[in-house]
């Protein structure tokens, strides 16, 4: 019966695979040229295929202003009702501004043939910090037609929210300029993934490679892989021993025998010699 228990323990040990932490990092160590050759190649891959295979895009935008309230002669007053009122527009607007009817008049404007969900797909507006100022920004591969688009919405979108929602309007904050940088792809972000996937990718190699080496190294492998008590070890009789004696091993503290039996020869000869 303990038998038994004794071979479902050891079987149970072999199902589970340990981890030693230490043994990674000098796995790690060890292959440090490796794992640095592999990520910098991986990032400079990354990096050419973003340069040389990914069209630039260019982002233009123009800030554009909701006003809500009713404006009497000589009063420059307003209530906070209406400020909240023209912030809860802006999504209103946004929603005007994606419209086909908006869409057509700015192709218009702008003297553009392309498509309306292409140029939908270009537009994108939100508020700023929450207010009741919102940006309107264009994305696109040429920046002075992103910036024509962006000019064509803040002319556009007045007169037509003017003629949807009556006591309101949109007034022009800032109109958009031809952008000096492109916005999109970033080099270096895409540098900084292929460095990162690089680094996982060989990390991974090698703890799949540690983990799958089954090789004997020392008495602690036999321990620590099948909970078994080591009886006897054979020691390394081909290693460099200084200041240890073997009865049966190849070395002594005087050296190897065959060195011995030479001094010892020689001695002999040495004494025949002088005797004659």
């Amino acid at each position: 019966m303990d038998r038994n228990v004794k071979a479902a323990e050891i079987n149970t040990k072999n199902d589970v695979k340990e981890i030693d932490i230490f043994r990674l990092l000098g796995a790690f160590l060890k292959h440090i040229w490796i794992i640095v050759i592999v990520s910098v190649l991986c990032a400079a891959i990354v990096f050419a295929y973003a340069y040389f295979f990914i069209t630039p895009t260019y982002q233009s935008s123009a800030m554009l202003y909701v006003n809500n309230r009713s404006v009497s002669v000589g009063s420059t007053s307003f209530s906070l009702s209406e400020l909240s009122a023209s912030k809860t527009l802006v999504d209103t607007y946004i929603v005007i501004l994606k419209s086909r009817q908006t869409l057509k008049a700015v192709a218009e404007r702008a003297e553009l043939d392309i498509p309306l969900n292409k140029l939908a797909a270009m537009i994108t507006a939100a508020s700023v910090n929450g207010t009741e100022v919102f940006r309107v920004t264009v994305t696109d591969t040429d920046p002075e037609r992103a910036t024509l688009i962006a000019n064509s919405i803040a002319e556009v979108l007045p007169v037509v929210v003017e003629d949807i929602i009556g006591g309101s309007t949109v007034k022009i904050v800032d109109t958009a300029v031809v952008p000096s940088g492109k916005s999109a792809p970033s080099l270096t972000k895409y540098a900084l993934i292929g460095f990162i996937i690089g680094l996982v990718v060989t990390l991974g190699v090698i703890v799949v490679i540690e983990l799958l080496d089954d090789q004997v190294r020392d008495d602690s492998f036999l321990t620590q892989s099948f909970n078994l008590p080591v009886l006897a070890s054979i020691p390394d009789l081909n290693a460099n021993v200084s200041g240890k004696a073997y009865k049966y091993g190849k070395y002594s503290k005087y050296g190897s025998y065959q060195n011995r039996a030479n001094n010892v020869s020689a001695s002999k000869e040495g004494s025949t010699n002088g005797d004659k």
